[in-house]
């Protein structure tokens, strides 16, 4: 459940990363799909950071601060994927 939380926290941080920076756009599904990988990226970094120890959001006993750390690193991780690929894909056009 954990990682579905950060893929999608990526994909919504990558397409607002995209629509903030329209000169580093990837377009929308490419901002979705970088942003993605980003967040799955960003939420593993943020709970091994964070010292989650790899327990997850257990529903059973749902943990608010696992969950805002989820959001967080794949928001985080899925827009600073998407303005670094964004960047590269622009230097490489020139």
């Amino acid at each position: 459940m954990e990682l579905i939380i950060q893929i999608i926290a990526g994909l919504l941080g990558g397409n607002a990363a995209g629509a903030a920076a329209k000169n580093v756009s990837l377009g929308t599904a490419g901002n979705s799909v970088v942003g993605g990988v980003g967040g799955l990226l960003g939420g593993l970094l943020a709970n091994w950071l964070g010292g989650a120890g790899g327990a997850g959001i257990d529903l059973s006993n749902l943990d608010i601060g696992a969950l805002v750390q989820s959001l967080a690193g794949g928001g985080v991780g899925g827009a600073i994927l998407t303005v670094i690929a964004g960047m590269v894909k622009k230097a490489l056009v020139k």
